[in-house]
């Protein structure tokens, strides 16, 4: 589990669409072989840790399910330790498990952060509420709006400085999980249905 506070921005070192390698300088460095790290969202597992370099496996569910496919050497990725017991939840409930991949629409410039437009699918959509949470790319996010083709966050320069997500542009892919207390909300719900 998670909580879509990014801690390190990491660099993908090679990725040949089963082994993932990236390097990382601080806390997910200090990963053992075994440990959950958040990578661009998607919880993954380190396979091997030496030098500052992580390595994690990567099977056909997960490229299917995420924009992780699309890495290459160089590339900047969010990463995030799991949660350890008493450590501080300062984002939202996140598990790593990436319901679909969004596009972003429009990236604005409003002082010195950004409203940025991602256009999702209907599975994610159904989860979005006018200030409810949403992880993209792993970085938790406070949905601002939202209409019936996608949601609008507003990122703060902090967000912009220390994560990804300040590098967006038009076009981009962007990983989205929605908020898993709706969805447990959702399938309590319907069991209550006749």
């Amino acid at each position: 589990m998670f909580t879509g506070i990014v801690r390190e921005v990491g660099t993908v070192v090679s990725f040949d669409g089963s082994r993932l390698v990236v390097a990382a300088a601080e806390t997910p460095a200090g990963a053992a072989v075994g440990d959950s790290v958040a990578v661009a969202g998607v919880c993954l597992t380190v396979v091997e840790s030496a030098k500052g370099r992580l390595a994690f496996d990567v099977v056909r569910e997960t490229l299917s399910r995420s924009a992780l496919g699309r890495l290459e050497p160089g590339g900047a990725v969010n990463l995030e330790p799991s949660l350890r017991v008493g450590d501080q939840l300062g984002g939202h409930v996140v598990q790593g498990h990436v319901d679909a991949v969004g596009r972003v629409r429009s990236v604005t410039q409003e002082g010195d952060g950004r409203r940025v437009w991602v256009d999702a699918p209907e599975n994610v959509l159904a989860y979005c509420i006018e200030k409810g949470s949403i992880a993209v790319d792993g970085v938790s996010l406070t949905i601002a709006g939202f209409d019936e083709e996608g949601f609008e966050v507003a990122l703060i320069p902090h967000t912009l400085a220390v994560t990804t997500l300040g590098s967006l542009e038009p076009g981009a892919e962007v990983n989205l999980e929605a908020d898993v207390l709706g969805k447990v909300v959702e399938r309590l719900v319907a069991a209550r249905l006749p």
